[in-house]
């Protein structure tokens, strides 16, 4: 099969496969913003409905323990249901969930809506790594991970700017509904333009390019199979150690800046927004940097073992952000490390689709993310049961600093060598 010039290429595919990261782009920031409302009204709502540390805790947990629940299943799901329709129905389930938080009183009611959350939320990433997989050839996708990722951050960028507002405006509660609303608006796009490459009538014939550099089609991997697979473990161990760093960083952040440095809803703002810029910069950089050193003639394995260790070194400085009373020391070095590990996620992330075939990325990100969630779960309670008991967050950042340099450790251990799996036929089907 003859394939397109390069120059073809730029004229054709990149409108359409950069179409779709942009919508990727879209529901990852609709998927934080949702997400991350609740840690910034943390101290507003610990006053009015009386919450203690280990109460908003439970509600964090709750979330948790959902998005592993969701993440062991959704993946699968979505490789039956295919990319369009299972990213339709997550978005539609987590969007009717965050509009529920309006209408909850007591930690009971929030941890049960936070659940419902977290089930629907489970799907965006599994569903976005497969579009990704399904659009994009494998030069490309640390690049195409690295920018719909970066979404998550730029909600988070926004969060801070439009929940005070809609707070201090309208009360809390229209504040939950505002916010859950537009991943209502966002399923229209989705579903007006998303299809795969093979059924998108509206594909230019240069086009298929995009298939001529994927894989062959496979049968899909069981969930029972993939975890026979040190690559996966891998995968799943090193978000099991870091996932839940970025947890502390999305609903503990704000309490942290209010504790330690005396700052209200408002003031947070700002500081919140230099931080999650930060960690946008590191996602869409971490992603660049893998490709940038792939290109350059660096193996697959040592571009994306680079990019991880860089940013496994970035996250170090904020062991000293409890110590440091100087406001923007502070945003400093948080900043550095929510950019750190956004760059570690994003090619953790790419690792799946480049060890696993096109079929099974959904299932390897959906177990590797469950793992991780599991291990957010139990961080939730620590983080809760830690603050109680001491008042500190010297402990937390510490931890935070260091876990990072243990999994790469880890992650090297397993897949010394990053290169595609060699399925078992005995496995595969």
């Amino acid at each position: 099969m003859n394939l397109p010039t390069l120059e073809a290429d730029s004229a054709g595919i990149g409108r359409r496969r950069w179409l779709i990261c942009a919508l990727l782009f879209f529901a990852a920031t609709v998927n934080y913003v949702d997400r991350q409302v609740i840690g910034l009204l943390k101290p507003i709502l610990q006053r009015d409905l009386g919450w203690t540390e280990i109460g908003y805790s439970n509600i964090v947990i709750a979330f948790q323990a959902a998005y592993a629940i969701g993440l062991l299943l959704v993946g699968r799901l979505i490789d039956w249901l295919g990319t369009r329709k299972g990213f339709s129905l997550a978005v539609l389930l987590w969007s009717v969930a965050a509009m529920a938080h309006a209408a909850a009183r007591s930690v009971v009611e929030f941890s049960v809506v936070r659940f419902v959350l977290g089930l629907g939320e489970s799907g965006n990433f599994p569903a976005s790594i497969k579009a990704v997989a399904e659009w994009f050839p494998k030069r490309e996708r640390a690049l195409a991970t690295g920018i719909f990722n970066c979404g998550a951050n730029i909600g988070a960028i926004l969060t801070p700017l439009l929940v005070p507002w809609l707070t201090y405006r309208y009360g809390w509660r229209v504040c939950f509904i505002a916010t859950g609303s537009l991943g209502l608006l966002w399923l229209v796009p989705w579903l007006t333009w998303y299809r795969a490459p093979e059924g998108d009538i509206r594909l230019a014939s240069v086009e298929s390019y995009i298939r001529g550099n994927r894989e062959a089609q496979e049968r899909p991997l069981p969930l029972a199979r993939i975890v026979h697979y040190r690559q996966a473990w891998a995968i799943a161990i090193g978000r099991l150690l870091t996932d839940p760093v970025w947890y502390v960083y999305l609903f503990w952040v704000p309490d942290f800046l209010h504790r330690n440095l005396g700052l209200g809803l408002r003031a947070t703002a700002l500081p919140l927004f230099f931080i999650y810029t930060g960690a946008t910069l590191g996602s869409v950089l971490g992603g660049a940097m893998s490709s940038y050193l792939l290109g350059k003639d660096l193996t697959l394995n040592a571009s994306r073992k680079a990019a991880l260790l860089a940013c496994a070194l970035g996250a170090v400085p904020v062991v000293f952000a409890p110590q440091t009373r100087h406001v923007w020391a502070v945003v400093a070095v948080v900043a550095l490390a929510a950019g750190a590990h956004q760059g570690w996620s994003a090619n953790m992330y790419t690792l799946a689709s480049d060890m696993f075939p096109r079929s099974a990325v959904g299932s390897v990100v959906g177990f590797a993310s469950m793992v991780g969630s599991v291990g957010a779960m139990f961080a939730a309670k620590a983080v809760g049961y830690t603050l109680e008991w001491t008042q500190s967050y010297t402990p937390v950042f510490l931890i935070a600093g260091v876990v990072y340099l243990l999994a790469l450790a880890i992650v090297q251990f397993l897949a010394p060598a990053i290169r595609p799996v060699a399925l078992d036929p005995g496995v595969e089907g």
